[in-house]
């Protein structure tokens, strides 16, 4: 494995990784709520929405704080090599995963994992094998 140094930004990410941490502690000690997307979105599209103002403010938050950090400086910028159909299949399928998972990366990975949740590590370490398995295949077996 090699590194790129070009754009390798170990301070950034722990800037960010602190950043959201401390978010999912001011949302579970203030509104007594895991920070998990799949979860805040889902709750927003259930009828009735009893709790949609803190639901909307943290997403809100969510795109709007790449809008606000492209002021300040260069954004990374994606480079996806695929359809826009197989992307949106694969949000669907993602989607899907959370609903049957019981939520997602960042409830399970943030929110559970430091709550000490066996359930929650199960299901990231299941997220994180099912990834790297996912990689293997389509870039050795498949050849993608």
């Amino acid at each position: 494995m090699l590194i790129d140094f070009v754009n390798f930004t170990p301070g950034l990410s722990l800037a960010g990784g602190l950043i959201i941490g401390a978010a999912a502690a001011v949302l579970v000690l203030c509104n007594g709520r895991i920070a998990g997307i799949s979860g805040i979105l889902g709750g927003l599209l259930g009828l009735p929405c009893n709790d949609a103002t803190w639901r909307l403010t943290f997403l809100a938050g969510l795109v709007g704080a790449p809008v606000i950090a492209s002021l300040f400086g260069k954004l990374a910028v994606a480079d996806i090599h695929t359809s826009w159909g197989e992307v949106v299949v694969a949000g669907f399928l993602v989607g899907l995963g959370t609903r049957y998972a019981g939520g997602c990366t960042s409830g399970h990975g943030v929110c559970g994992i430091s709550r000490g949740s066996i359930r929650s590590l199960v299901a990231t370490l299941t997220f994180m094998v099912a990834g790297f398995l996912t990689v293997f295949v389509q870039r050795h077996l498949i050849g993608g």
